[in-house]
């Protein structure tokens, strides 16, 4: 009777596992999506502009998921590497998560994900996203009374506020005649001689490298390739004497395709900046907040008022009275934000002196950097109180309750790992990141597939050393649930490495992505190995003597 009522409370508990992993599964991407930045409630206004603009007009390019190789092959981007020779170009650092509207909101605001306020993960269509809530530099060129216009992919319809901007073009595809119509649409904004600033787009590239086999497939190249001659198209409507372009990516791609994750090939964008007012010459690396910043200077607006970026004023031709507007303008918008975040972060805004030769957005962001850290240190401190008590808890309950049996069920958690991993990441192909996550259900399907077959291999394997078949049926389910239960101990180990680290959902802040999704997938995991061991609990039970 003991017996019995133990394997009743341990059905009911593989049960309420399934339908925990399950609940928090989904209550974790969904908080993920509906992340919102601190400065939400706020709206941080921006300071002066900067000055005299530097161009008589700046054309922003922006190429969906180009590679820094890519753009670097002069037999696939002949022109833009031509470009290269005459203008300015480092390799550009980009942010988690390394989706594609992250990146465009970054460039444009000039803040992390974390402190944007823009969606943190790709919206799943245009119509689902949301209009940026904080200053950005279309924002700044309207308040020094500049126009703008913009030529690209009606996602961005969706995220630029419609007051911002004086002129827009909108593509529905993602095909090479939609990049060819927003080169287009941009050729005669430029010909019209009304727009101070115009943004065009091309998404050919990002789409070869998720559904025509990545940057190794040739169909990549022909993709940049067709690239390098709409620029070519869209440059020569421009005086590079009195004009300036900035060309840049927003994202790289994994060789096989696919991007949102930690890996450095999808961190790291071409750069290249040519035309008036700019210094050629191949430059330190730079990172992604620092194209909003340097887009203002060189049209003497105000920079974006949370932007966490530097002005790239080595790439550009100042005087020093230039100079010297840039460094107070950076200061004052510097102290703006650094204070604002200190408010909603409820600690006190210490007073900041810059010394002559610091830099002052270096400065404010270590600042911010340690308020935020001070945080997440004492948030960790309180959740790892009671992570660590159920890490340990479980192991010592095995190694006190030791038998020989527990060898083969130790073996059978190993080998379901093993198999689990070989599954998912050498015949998969999956990385432990989110750029595997092409979509949630195609990730919930893959990896129900593989959890299921390694547990049902290792499942046997324990089966039949242990020959659970030749047991009385109430020891051989007894020693089946002491399996299942041992490998969910496992399994869990990540979940609440990530749960101490991270927290249980998406916060006040972004997650470390790396611990976050092996969480995530170690949460998914639980749920088929949970579900699972209730029907091999039958298996076991007709099997047995």
């Amino acid at each position: 009777m003991k017996i019995n009522r133990g394997i009743v409370i341990s059905l009911i508990l593989l049960a309420g596992i399934t339908i925990l992993a399950y609940l928090w599964a989904t209550s974790l991407m969904n908080s993920l999506y509906a992340f919102r930045s601190p400065l939400a409630d706020i709206t941080v206004k921006a300071g002066q502009p900067i000055g005299a603009p530097l161009a008589r007009r700046v054309v922003s390019i922006m190429i969906d998921g180009l590679r820094v190789d890519t753009a670097a092959n002069p037999a696939v981007m002949p022109f833009l590497n031509n470009l290269r020779t005459r203008g300015a170009s480092a390799a550009m650092h980009s942010g988690l998560p390394s989706y594609s509207v992250p990146g465009w909101s970054v460039l444009a605001i000039g803040a992390w994900p974390d402190l944007s306020d823009a969606p943190a993960m790709n919206p799943t269509s245009a119509e689902g996203s949301y209009f940026w809530t904080q200053d950005n530099i279309y924002a700044d060129i309207r308040h020094a009374g500049l126009h703008s216009a913009v030529a690209a992919n009606d996602y961005f319809e969706y995220l630029i506020p419609p007051a911002a901007i004086d002129a827009a073009g909108w593509t529905h595809e993602e095909n090479p005649a939609a990049d060819q119509q927003n080169i287009d649409t941009a050729v005669k904004f430029i010909q019209s001689g009304q727009y101070q600033y115009i943004f065009t787009y091309m998404v050919q590239v990002d789409h070869a490298g998720h559904y025509e086999g990545g940057p190794l497939d040739p169909r990549w190249n022909q993709a940049a390739a067709r690239c390098d001659r709409l620029l070519q198209q869209i440059v020569a409507a421009l005086d590079l004497d009195q004009d300036t372009v900035l060309i840049y990516s927003d994202h790289g791609h994994l060789d096989r395709g696919g991007h949102g994750g930690q890996e450095s090939v999808v961190l790291m964008e071409p750069f290249l900046i040519v035309g008036a007012n700019v210094r050629p010459g191949v430059y330190p690396d730079m990172l992604q907040v620092d194209v909003a910043p340097t887009t203002a200077a060189l049209l003497g607006v105000s920079i974006p008022a949370i932007a966490q970026g530097h002005v790239l004023t080595d790439m550009l031709n100042l005087t020093p009275a230039q100079q010297t507007a840039v460094r107070r303008a950076s200061g004052a918008q510097q102290t703006g934000l650094y204070q604002a975040y200190a408010g909603v972060m409820g600690v006190p805004a210490n007073q900041i002196t810059i010394s002559a030769g610091q830099e002052p957005v270096a400065i404010y962001q270590e600042a911010m950097l340690a308020i935020k850290n001070g945080r997440l240190n004492r948030d960790r401190l309180l959740r790892f109180l009671w992570v660590i008590p159920l890490a340990v808890l479980p192991g010592l309950l095995l190694y006190r309750n030791r038998t020989r049996s527990l060898v083969w069920i130790l073996a059978g958690a190993g080998l379901y790992l093993a198999l689990f991993h070989l599954l998912y990441a050498w015949l998969g192909g999956g990385t432990y990141s989110m750029s595997s996550v092409l979509s949630a259900a195609s990730l919930i399907l893959i990896t129900a597939l593989q959890t299921s077959l390694a547990f049902a291999i290792a499942w046997l394997v324990v089966f039949l050393g242990l020959r659970l078949y030749s047991l009385p049926r109430s020891q051989a389910v007894h020693l089946h649930l002491v399996f299942a239960f041992t490998t969910l101990y496992i399994i869990a180990l990540p979940i609440l490495w990530s749960a101490g680290y991270n927290g249980l959902l998406v916060g006040w802040t972004l997650p470390e992505m790396a611990s976050m999704f092996l969480g995530f997938l170690s949460i998914l995991q639980a749920l088929f190995v949970a579900a699972l061991s209730l029907v091999l609990v039958g298996v076991s039970s007709l099997y047995s003597r």
